[in-house]
């Protein structure tokens, strides 16, 4: 059963009413340059989607394809040499108890004991024995030198 009188009602047929009235159509001219505008986003929006699908697929390729043919694996896997096997010990001296690798260590002597001074090469005087006196200052051939100290 319809109320006899709302106001509230009432109200909102008068402002319908209203409306409806004064409603005009949008002018076409408007309403071109609304349909171009969204056409020019939607293809927009589509070239840079296909873009990005372009350089995500270039991007997983580049991962999973090997990047240089140094990176792969041989077709026969060569047999390992015996020196990489197991390394070769390197004889002592019964005399030394550190390993030797058989190049001159400075400050020791051949035989592994200690010296006080390292010994010298290519500084050979005529008279003077290749390897110095134990205790013996270090002697120069070389003039002195007139560059002022630093």
């Amino acid at each position: 059963m319809p109320e006899p009188h709302d106001l509230l009602r009432s109200l909102f047929q008068e402002a319908a009413s209203t409306g409806q009235a004064r409603a005009r159509y949008a002018p076409v001219s408007l309403v071109a340059r609304r349909g171009e505008r969204m056409r020019r986003r939607r293809i927009t929006s589509l070239a840079v989607g296909a873009c990005l699908v372009f350089a995500g697929t270039g991007a997983a390729a580049a991962a999973l394809l090997p990047g240089t043919p140094g990176t792969s694996v041989p077709a026969v896997t060569p047999s390992p040499s015996k020196s990489t096997l197991t390394p070769t010990p390197v004889p002592t001296s019964p005399r030394s108890t550190a390993t030797r690798t058989g190049a001159p260590v400075p400050g020791e002597s051949s035989t592994g004991v200690p010296t006080t001074s390292p010994p010298r090469t290519g500084q050979h005087t005529s008279g003077a024995s290749s390897t110095p006196t134990v205790g013996a200052p270090p002697r120069s051939t070389d003039p002195p030198s007139t560059a002022p100290p630093r």
